[in-house]
């Protein structure tokens, strides 16, 4: 009786830590799960943790079945600065090597007097961040918010 008792356990905890399953159609490089990330502040942590998010997002997804955007605006911009913070950058580069688009919005550039030239390389422009949020997901991405 025990030996019955222990099995239906084992199979009710087995069951019920399956893995996730996927939504039709399934990730793949003509299906890619469209999301967009914002950075809108420069806190340390905050910021680690949507690269983080991203990393992990790629990972579980596979790099070549998705399409990722971290929009950054406010001053989550200087996430992006070329003499900025070193981790910072170096994380941010790391994901640009998956093909990760940043965008960087020129209003906030403008405000905070930070040039095209003070940023990394190979980013991508938006006249407004919030705005490029919203097309996006009119366009169909999930927008994440950490």
């Amino acid at each position: 009786m025990i030996k019955i008792f222990m099995v239906c356990v084992g199979l009710l905890v087995t069951h019920s830590y399956g893995e996730t399953e996927f939504a039709t159609p399934k990730p793949a490089i003509d299906h890619p799960r469209q999301i967009v990330f914002s950075i809108d502040n420069f806190d340390l942590k905050a910021v680690n943790h949507v690269l983080s998010t991203v990393n992990n997002v790629i990972k579980f997804y596979r790099p070549e079945n998705t399409e990722v955007v971290i929009v950054t605006y406010g001053q989550g911009i200087k996430a992006l600065l070329k003499n900025g913070n070193k981790e910072i950058r170096t994380r941010v580069e790391a994901l640009m090597t998956y093909d990760i688009e940043f965008i960087a919005c020129e209003n906030s550039m403008r405000t905070l007097k930070i040039t095209k030239k003070e940023l990394l390389d190979d980013i991508s422009f938006a006249t407004a961040g919030i705005v490029e949020i919203i097309e996006r997901k009119l366009q169909g991405f999930t927008y994440i918010k950490l």
